[in-house]
């Protein structure tokens, strides 16, 4: 047992040798233990880690020294010498623009009806051509309906014709689709190539197509709008703001192209016009073409279109330039003939309300005036009579309302020839209208000499002179907006604006046309033209044609209706023809224009009268509306009696009016005492014409052409 000796000794040193071994002796002095071997996958394992332990010293320095470089190279740049930041591009927003060489064309709420798109155009270098055959053979198997033997004269070598230069460029086709570009590029010919150019393409179709027109496959504007504004699409690149309005194109088109198909005409025209601005907002020519039919395009604009340079003319069938077309294709069959200003009609029985707006504004005729239609006006051998007339006097509002052609002479006799043609002449009737377009007719009307009392009369209720169907819609705008004559235009006018015009009627005169064109609805033969709620006013017209050798063609008439609406604040103006309509079954064998025309108009304005933001009148209103529109047949004197005004000598023994005869109705009150029609809201047609009968004797009603409303 140990003592406390034992039980305090403290623990060995960490140093101290162990037991039984002295310090320092070595352990191989130690023959009773063994030595530690390491194993030979350890000391390659160890050698293999000191290894790696290198490349990372290696890769980390390369690391430091890189980014060493870095800090260097920022310091440099943004401290010791920063440098300035290149511009950059700003982003490209949409701005309507085209991004091609030629403008687009827009309506006035900015849907597009022109623009020009980017396409390939494959042309070729003779000199680069070694067998010509040989390479025609190969592209015809991509573009087979080029012409063989033109395109291997075409890729043949050859000098310019009169000089020693070289042919280095010859158009093959244009319009290429990518697949077709691609597999000429598989085909590896040499001598063809590639390059950018333009197509026009009308996204409307035929929509305004008259209007807008067509360019040539070189991009030049060849008729409508292209044309006339040429030089601005080509040079400017902001697009063209008509002031047509698309929805209310396409509205007067189908209305149009119903009137034809149920009266099997062979064609018709439409225009709806603004009053205050004479702008046009539809102008409709039937039959028309589709605009963005490319064969259509180039066939329409090679005739005559010469490029300055013969070997630009394109290769494709469809492309080469049509003939002539042939005498046997009448003018009225031509899908490019504009109706509304190129075709020129006799306006018929529309062209009273002109007569009925001078005699009133000269002075020489008041509302209360009446005429002697009780028998024919015989004039050498020419005889006017009224197609199922009353045989009676009647009143001026009856002349408007009966469309009496003997009522309408005798009023325009008393003006007298030669202020007659000067209010023609006033009315723009004589000469071209100064629309925006290069296809516009200039009227036919005798010459000032020419102009003898046997036109004034014939004149009176439209015959004996011919104008455009814009030429008629622009004088009664003029009539229904206060009397100023504005020139019509497709351009978009800015909200609100005053165009420059020339009174021509004056303001009390305007206010009494507005009743007499509404008389002609309610009581004439308009009827079918009213539409609830929107006042409309107008006049009815039906003519015979003229044949080519002159003298009037038996049935074949135009029947037309023009007016506007609303007029208690007049805003729109709208015309509306047929070509050569036939009688149906519903028209129980008429096909005169209250049959035909009226109710067109009548489905055009019931359906863009709210697209144009026309809002119908109803309730207390409406009849307030009505009595400062109405005017009875037959208008009462004044209080003031005042004497009746003379009638100018009838020539030739023609009779002369008869002088005023007693009211048969109410008193009509002074112009200038009825009280103003209502603010509008923002928010909807006569006897036959008569005939002008030849010596060779009266004609019938059957064969004139002219039966009943």
């Amino acid at each position: 047992m140990n003592g406390p000796q034992d039980e305090l000794r403290l623990p060995p040193s960490p140093d101290q040798a162990p037991a039984g071994r002295p310090r320092g002796a070595s352990l191989a002095a130690s023959p009773s233990r063994a030595l530690v071997r390491i194993a030979a996958p350890e000391l390659a394992r160890r050698a293999q880690m000191e290894k790696t332990r290198g490349r990372l010293v290696i890769a980390a320095g390369g690391f430091a020294v890189l980014f060493g470089a870095v800090t260097l190279k920022l310091a440099f740049a943004t401290l010791i010498d920063p440098l300035t930041p290149k511009p950059r591009a700003a982003v490209r927003m949409p701005t309507g623009e085209s991004s091609s060489g030629r403008a687009a064309i827009t309506d006035r709420n900015g849907e597009v009806l022109a623009v020009s798109l980017q396409v390939t155009e494959l042309y070729a270098n003779p000199q680069e051509i070694n067998d010509p055959v040989e390479a025609a053979e190969k592209l015809l198997t991509v573009l087979p309906g080029l012409d063989r033997e033109r395109l291997v004269a075409r890729i043949s070598p050859r000098m310019v014709p009169g000089t020693e230069r070289p042919v280095e460029f010859a158009y093959i086709a244009r319009n290429l689709p990518p697949r077709q570009q691609q597999a000429i590029n598989d085909l590896g010919i040499a001598g063809f190539h590639f390059r950018p150019a333009e197509r026009r393409f009308y996204p409307q179709g035929s929509a305004a197509a008259h209007v807008l027109g067509q360019v040539d496959v070189d991009g030049r504007g060849i008729a409508g709008v292209e044309r006339s504004f040429d030089e601005r699409l080509r040079t400017e690149r902001g697009p063209l703001r008509l002031s047509v309005d698309v929805r209310v194109q396409v509205a007067l088109r189908e209305a149009v192209q119903k009137a034809i198909s149920d009266y099997n005409g062979i064609g018709g025209a439409g225009v709806l016009m603004d009053v205050n601005t004479a702008e046009v907002l539809a102008m409709v020519s039937l039959p028309d073409y589709d605009a963005s039919d490319p064969g259509g395009l180039q066939r329409r604009g090679q005739p005559g279109q010469a490029t300055g340079q013969a070997a630009a003319q394109p290769m494709v069938r469809q492309a080469v330039a049509r003939p002539p077309a042939p005498a046997v294709v009448s003018q009225d069959q031509d899908p490019h003939f504009n109706r509304a200003t190129v075709g020129l009609y006799e306006p018929g029985s529309t062209f009273k309300l002109l007569t009925a707006a001078m005699a009133l504004d000269l002075g020489t005729a008041q509302v209360w005036s009446s005429y002697d239609a009780s028998r024919p006006i015989r004039y050498g051998r020419f005889t006017i009579s009224d197609y199922k007339g009353k045989n009676r006097v009647l009143s001026l509002p009856e002349v408007m309302a009966y469309s009496s052609n003997l009522g309408a002479a005798h009023m325009a006799v008393a003006v007298g020839p030669a202020r007659h043609r000067e209010f023609m002449g006033r009315m723009g009737m004589l000469q071209r209208l100064g629309v925006e377009l290069p296809e516009v007719a200039r009227p036919l009307a005798p010459t000032a000499n020419g102009w003898r009392d046997i036109n004034t009369m014939t004149v009176a209720f439209g015959h004996g002179i011919s104008v455009t169907p814009l030429h008629v819609v622009n004088s009664i705008a003029a009539l229904a907006n206060g009397g100023i004559l504005r020139p019509p235009t497709l351009v978009a006018q800015a909200p609100d604006s005053q165009r420059e015009g020339t009174r021509v009627i004056s303001e009390r005169t305007s206010e009494t046309m507005r009743r007499l064109m509404r008389l002609v609805v309610t009581d004439g033969s308009g009827k079918g033209a009213d539409v609830p709620g929107y006042f409309v006013g107008g006049k009815t017209g039906t003519a015979q044609k003229v044949g080519p050798r002159g003298g009037y063609i038996q049935d074949k008439r135009i029947a037309a209706f023009v007016g506007a609406f609303p007029l208690n604040a007049p805003r729109y103006a709208i015309y509306v023809m047929v070509d050569e309509p036939k009688p149906n079954a519903h028209s129980h064998g008429y096909a005169t224009a209250g049959w035909v025309a009226a109710p067109a108009a009548g489905a055009v304005i019931r359906r863009v009268a709210p697209i144009l933001g026309l809002v119908p009148e109803t309730g207390e209103r409406v009849p307030q509306i009505q009595q400062t529109l109405a005017i009875p047949m037959q208008p009462g004197r004044p209080p003031r009696a005042t004497p009746p005004v003379a009638a100018a000598p009838a020539p030739r023994g023609t009779p002369a009016a008869a002088p005023p005869t007693a009211p048969t109705t109410g008193i009509a009150p002074a112009p200038s005492l009825v009280p103003p029609a209502p603010a509008l809201r923002r928010t909807e047609a006569e006897p036959p014409s008569g005939l002008l009968r030849f010596a060779l004797g009266p004609a019938s009603p059957r064969e004139a052409g002219l039966a009943p409303r």
